[in-house]
Order: structure tokens, then sequence, then C-alpha cells
């Protein structure tokens, strides 16, 4: 079961998401978010593809998430985010072969625990972020074959465990950031590549904790 919070604040507003459990709310002092996110039940997306004889791009995904939560907000802000995943399964698979392709081939696997993104344009912002996966194996997996491609071909693989990030121009930031990950996280991209006029890119990366945090 994923839950998905995504917060969009531009006035006065009052939202509650269900089941989520996330609470955006505006005054005259700026905007108030409490997001509580807890996912008990395993997440799995699968994707098997096969593509000929395209004159275009081709493109094929693949995402599975825990919680997921945006932000986004041009007053002041302040943000209490907790997340949770339990000891189940997050996956995401694809499977792709794809034959004469006149333009861009682009597949992609992605298997996240917990990911927020905070993005703001006040004079303050305050987040106290806190997220825990505890989850049994965060994994994707890409097996492509790509064969005569007119253009580029960019294949990529990403398990992540927690994901923070926050971009403000706030003068004030006080931020907390907590992240605990106590699961395996595996990342696997098994590719043939064959006749490309194109650049070839292949990425697979595995990770445990991100946090990026940039203010301008």
């Amino acid at each position: 079961m994923t839950h998905l919070a995504k917060i969009l604040i531009a006035g006065t507003a009052l939202l509650t998401l269900s089941p989520s459990l996330a609470c955006a709310q505006t005054s005259n002092s700026g905007s108030i978010v409490l997001n509580g996110q807890i996912d008990l039940h395993l997440s799995s997306s699968n994707v098997n593809t096969t593509v000929t004889n395209v004159a275009g791009n081709t493109a094929g995904s693949s995402a599975s998430v825990g919680n997921n939560l945006e932000v986004v907000t041009m007053n002041n802000a302040n943000v209490n985010n907790n997340q949770y995943v339990s000891s189940v399964s997050i996956a995401a698979d694809q499977n792709a072969t794809v034959s004469n392709t006149g333009g861009t081939v682009t597949l992609s696997s992605q298997a996240i625990c917990n990911a927020a993104d905070v993005s703001t344009d006040p004079h303050t912002t305050a987040v106290t972020s806190q997220q825990e996966c505890q989850a049994n194996d965060p994994s994707a997996l890409l097996n492509a074959k790509v064969v005569n491609a007119g253009n580029d071909v960019s294949l990529s693989s990403q398990a992540v465990g927690n994901s923070f990030s926050e971009d403000t121009n706030a003068a004030y930031m006080p931020t907390q950031n907590t992240q605990l990950n106590a699961s395996n996280i595996a990342s696997t991209v098994n590719s043939t590549v064959k006749n490309v006029s194109g650049n070839v890119t292949v990425n697979s990366a595995a990770i445990g904790n991100n946090a990026q945090i940039v203010q301008y």
C-alpha cells in the first residue's frame, strides 16, 4: 500500500488527506503542515514490455514507493513530517525488449521506502523530518535489451531507503532531519545494447539514506 500526500499551498486553505493523516493549514502567520504516513503492506510494480518498429521515442518506467510527501508553498512554513515503513517488500521490476526505434530509448526502475520534498519561497521555513525504513528489501531491477536505436539510450535502476530534500530561499530555515534505514537495498541492471546511433548511458544506484538541503 502506498500512501501519497501532495500539498500545494498558495493562499488560505485547510486540507486534510486521508488515510495518510496529512494536514496542511494556512493562517496569517504562514503554513502549518503535519504529515504522518505508515506503510504496513508490500508495494510491487512490474512492467513487461516488447516494443518494435517505432519511428519516435520509447520510454518505459516501473516505480514502487512506500510513503511519499511533496510540499510546495509560498508562505512562511512549519513542516513536521513522520514516515514509517514496516517489514514489507518494496519492489519495482521492468523487463523490456526494444528494437528498431528511430528516437531515444529511456527505461527505468525505481523503488523508494520513504521520500519527502519541501519547496518553499518565504521568509521563514522550519522543517522537522523523521523517516524510518524497516522494509525487507527495497529493490529495483531492470532487464533491458535494446537493438537498432536511432538516438540515445538511457537505462537506470535506483533503490533508496530514505530520501529527504529541501529547497528554499528563506533567510531563517532551522531544519532537523533524522533518517533510519534497517533494510537491505538492492539495485540491478542487466542490459544488452546493440547498434545505437547516439549515446548509451547505464546507471544503477543503491542508497540507504539520502538528504539534500539547498538554501539560496
